[in-house]
């Protein structure tokens, strides 16, 4: 990803956030932005024992603010259930991408829970 000049891999990201120990797991995706170039978007599933606070938002942006730089602030944060994933369980990062950019996910052929895809629709319209 190269967010604001700055290039970074989402796994970097994604160790960050579960480095705060609030998540299950993290998907970080690089969406188009007029004047970024780029802006970082986080789908994450909580632990059971945390709730969609405000307080937890603002743990994981500071997370990766002090991990990476205020240019890798998210600007979008949202929790989803589970994330697509395929057979082998690696996450599908394609598909939250192309639904947080509003676009269409294209072939749902190899994901083993294709009715993740649904989850971060509903988020992002909330």
């Amino acid at each position: 990803m190269k967010i604001a000049g700055k290039r970074t891999g989402p796994a970097e990201i994604e160790a960050l956030l579960l480095a705060t120990g609030l998540l299950a797991e993290a998907a970080a995706v690089a969406v188009p932005d007029p004047v970024k170039g780029a802006a970082l978007v986080i789908a994450c599933v909580l632990k059971p024992s945390q709730d969609r606070s405000p307080a937890v938002h603002e743990r994981l942006e500071d997370a990766i603010v002090q991990g990476l730089g205020a240019p890798f602030r998210p600007s979008r944060i949202v929790f989803v259930p589970d994330v697509p994933r395929t057979r082998n369980m690696k996450i599908v990062r394609r598909v939250i991408r192309a639904v947080c950019a509003g676009e269409e996910p294209g072939d749902l052929g190899a994901l083993a829970n294709p009715d993740a895809v649904d989850d971060p629709r509903a988020a992002i319209r909330n």
